[in-house]
């Protein structure tokens, strides 16, 4: 078994605390102490499972489908998108049950689908966010 890769040691700032992260293909990706990524350049569908599986979730279909349309839309919009924009999109695409407010929030425990969402996604933390 080999060892666990670690942060490189240029990683760490004098002063900045404990590196944070998740091993992605054998690779330390860094993530600030909330999970979002460093480097938004380092995004990848084993990052988004590293993250969830650290925070507990498993990825389902339905996951996935809400990861790639928060991508597409900072891709398109460059911004993320805001949960009524999401309940309207999946509304239509899911119904109103399962495109729902209570129903995305149900998905992503941890801060709802725009700050968990956004996290696996490999965006940004959305403003007011601390």
């Amino acid at each position: 078994m080999s060892p666990m890769p670690r942060p490189p040691d240029n990683a760490r700032d004098a002063g900045a605390g404990p590196i944070h992260g998740v091993v992605v293909d054998g690779a330390f990706v860094a993530t600030d102490s909330e999970g979002y990524l460093a480097d938004l350049d380092q995004w990848s569908e084993g990052f988004a499972i590293a993250q969830a599986q650290k925070e507990g979730l498993a990825l389902t279909p339905a996951h996935w489908e809400l990861i790639r349309f928060l991508r597409d839309y900072w891709l398109e919009h460059g911004v993320q998108a805001q949960v009524r924009v999401m309940i309207r999109h999946f509304s239509e695409a899911w119904g109103p049950e399962r495109g729902s407010n209570h129903h995305l929030h149900e998905m992503f425990p941890r801060g709802g689908p725009q700050k968990q969402g956004n996290r696996l996604a490999g965006l940004l933390r959305t403003k007011g966010e601390h």
